[in-house]
């Protein structure tokens, strides 16, 4: 009798996930790059995507707030400030480069040409990958800040490790935040204040919103704790739709979060009275509204709704 691996037939869900994958793929909205979560993108999405992010500007002009950019890489010595590794360690990804000399580097060719893997030839670089665009921000704001805080436009990519055949769960993509660094009552202001305009802006693009209590994915059974913490004293909001109807739980495409005083402790930021400065952010993923909104609308654009296409100027 020969024994074999019992098989777990596809959920519901896992088909509905695979179905929008397919016509992405098959429409040409997405380029399949051989690795689960990464994907090229071609002239129509990335259409939609400049549309989805001047909306999401527009919705957030009163604020005035400062913009800033980074890279996509941010030094070690300034990502151990921020404690993701000991939260998230599944998501984390560091830079390597070859630093050997002639002798290593025969030993690397010698085993790539024996089908080995050659990457433990490569040394940490004291670079990581950014896994969230406001991280560079903190270090920047070290000392005191004006009494009234202050605010930021921060867009650029992030990369989490986190493979995964679901076309709204991608290891590198991009987020817009809007920043607010100040007291603990303006922080939780400009939290809870900007709600409204991201689902009035999102709801615009014609795609069923709602508001939920939330948690971070934190790892491992401190994490567990410190979900249901986060929870429990309503520290991240996110804003869902139902990408795949009755099929599973609606979709993330956008969060309001408070993160207290973590990045000011961690920075050594402090407010004009003295005390360490809190800091909240209302950020939307720009892949994921925008696949969303193919999910919902279908892949030309052209034949969307008139005030969706009025929405995003298209």
């Amino acid at each position: 009798m020969t024994l074999t691996e019992p098989t777990t037939e596809p959920t519901t869900l896992d088909r509905a996930r695979a179905a929008l994958r397919a016509r992405l793929l098959e429409d040409r909205v997405l380029i399949d790059l051989g690795s689960p979560g990464l994907y090229g993108r071609t002239g129509v999405f990335e259409h939609v995507y400049a549309a989805v992010d001047a909306a999401g500007v527009r919705s957030m002009a009163d604020l005035e707030s400062s913009v800033v950019r980074f890279p996509p890489v941010e030094p070690l010595a300034a990502f151990e400030r921020t404690d993701y590794i000991a939260s998230f360690p599944d998501l984390a990804a560091s830079i390597s480069a070859f630093t050997g000399d002639d002798r290593a580097h025969r030993e690397l060719l010698a085993a790539r040409e024996r089908g080995e893997r050659w990457e433990s030839f490569l040394e940490p670089a004291d670079l990581m990958l950014t896994p969230a665009v406001c991280h560079p921000l903190y270090g920047l704001l070290s000392g005191t800040i004006p009494q009234q805080g202050l605010w930021f436009d921060v867009l650029g990519d992030s990369f989490r490790r986190e493979p995964s055949l679901d076309p709204m769960r991608l290891q590198a993509f991009h987020m817009h935040e809007f920043v607010h660094v100040g007291t603990p009552e303006s922080a939780k202001a400009h939290r809870d204040g900007r709600v409204p305009a991201m689902r009035s802006m999102l709801e615009g693009l014609g795609l069923e919103i709602d508001v939920v209590s939330a948690n971070d994915p934190f790892f491992g059974r401190v994490g567990r704790i410190l979900a249901r913490n986060q929870v429990e004293a309503s520290l991240k909001y996110e804003f869902v739709t139902p990408v795949y109807g009755d099929a599973g739980d609606p979709t993330a495409i956008g969060s309001a979060n408070l993160h207290e005083d973590h990045f000011g402790a961690s920075f050594a930021i402090s407010t004009a009275d003295g005390e360490v400065a809190h800091s909240a952010c209302v950020a939307y993923g720009l892949e994921r509204v925008t696949i969303a909104l193919f999910a919902a609308h279908g892949t030309d654009p052209g034949s969307w709704p008139v005030g969706v296409r009025r929405a995003l100027a298209l």
